[in-house]
This record gives C-alpha cells, structure tokens and sequence, in this order.
C-alpha cells in the first residue's frame, strides 16, 4: 500500500512512506497540440460513363492437320493352287441305238451336263455279203459268162446294169453274214465257176458319237472307266 491519505500528512511525508522513491523521477508535462482544422470535404467524382466498344473477335487459332494414318499393308494373297490340266476333248463312238442307251445310262451319274454332247454320225457300214463274177467290161460279155453258167448248171444268177462300180457284173447271191457268202463260193468252185467273190455291201447306217469336252483328269478316269465296257469303241482325240 502506498500509504493513508489523510488530511493533515503533507505530500514529502507521504513520498517518505513510499517504498523505492529513490528511483521515482519526475517529469514535467508535454504541451498539448492544438486541435488540427477541420478536413476539407473530399470532391466526389462521379464514375465514367461506359462505352460499349465491339471487341474484334480473337483471331481463329490454327489447327493443325490430323496426319492421316497410314493404311496397314494388306497380306498379301497366297498363291492359287495350280488348276489341273483339262482335256480338251474326247470323241467316242460311233455306237448303234442300243449300245447309245447303255452308254448313256451309265454316264449319267457323272452328271457332265454340257461337257458331254451326243451327235449323230452317218457311217457306212456293211449290212450284206454279195457273191458275184466281176463285171466283164461290156453288156455283151457279160450275156457270154452268163450262158457259161447255164451250161455248168447254174440258173440263180443275175447281171448288174445300174450305173454303180458293178455294173455288169453278175450276181450270184446275196448273204446278210459272210460266212453265208463263203460257203456259196466254196459251191460254185466245185461245180466249175472260175473268178466268182465274196463283197461286203455298204449302206449308210446313222450312229450316236459322244464327244466331252473340258473334263478334270478325275472326271475323265471315270469316263474311261465307263469306255472299258465297250472295247468296241475306243477314243479318239478331237478338236
């Protein structure tokens, strides 16, 4: 405490109470500056009237071509196979009507559809064996062998006058098989005819050729394999 604050203790005997006066200093008081003047008012500038200004539009930036990708190298093909060598074609034939029917039903399941066609072929062929003296020449040599042979005792005879490579000459008979023929001949020689003969006849007989065109080495085995069973006929190269 600093002391008692009566009326009758003086100020230096209060200061004696005080407990470490000697460091207490007493200093004298500032003056006091006069109140500063009032602030002007500050001038209120009103704000700037705005201007609508067109901005240029921001120039467009380049864009870069996107590099086209490359196109992936395409594998390349491997190679073909070698397709077999075709035959060309094949003619057979010539087959009578009978032997076309057999043939053709066991071609069919080959299934050659166009590859194999089917003509028709005029072949002379011999239907008959004739007997006969060769022609003499003339009409009148041919009445002289003529009536030798009716002195030997042959009557079945007959002279040849149309326009043919035998005309004149002297038939004595007509055989469908040669072996018919020969044994006439053989006849007329015991009794005496000299120079008779044997010939075949030919006519023109219609006959079926097949010709294949085009056929696969496999397709053409199979149709030799068909071929086999007509030894009468072998093939024949064709154009």
């Amino acid at each position: 405490m600093l002391g008692n604050f009566r009326e009758n203790e003086r100020e230096p005997g209060r200061m004696r109470n005080q407990i470490g006066t000697e460091n207490i200093k007493l200093v004298a008081a500032r003056p006091v500056p006069p109140p500063e003047a009032a602030a002007e008012p500050e001038t209120v500038v009103p704000p700037p009237t705005p201007v609508l200004v067109m901005a240029k539009p921001p120039a467009p930036v380049p864009v870069e071509p996107k590099p086209e990708p490359k196109p992936e190298p395409k594998p390349e093909p491997s190679p073909a196979a070698p397709k077999p060598e075709l035959v060309a074609c094949t003619l057979v034939g010539n087959f009578t009507q009978p032997e076309a029917r057999r043939f053709e039903a066991m071609l069919a399941p080959l299934a050659l559809g166009q590859r194999q066609t089917r003509e028709n072929v005029a072949v002379p062929e011999v239907t008959s064996h004739i007997v006969f003296i060769p022609s003499p020449g003339s009409k009148e040599a041919a009445d002289r062998k003529a009536a030798e042979l009716k002195e030997l005792g042959i009557t079945s005879y007959f002279i040849i006058n149309d326009n043919t490579p035998m005309k004149y000459a002297i038939s004595l008979g007509v055989f469908k098989s040669e072996t018919s023929a020969q044994t006439l001949l053989a006849t007329l020689t015991k009794q005496g005819v000299a120079g008779a003969k044997v010939a075949g006849r030919t006519s023109q007989a219609t006959k079926m050729a097949y010709r294949f065109r085009a056929l696969e080495p496999a397709a053409k085995a199979k149709v030799d394999a068909v071929l086999a069973k007509f030894p009468d006929h072998p093939a024949r190269s064709c154009k």
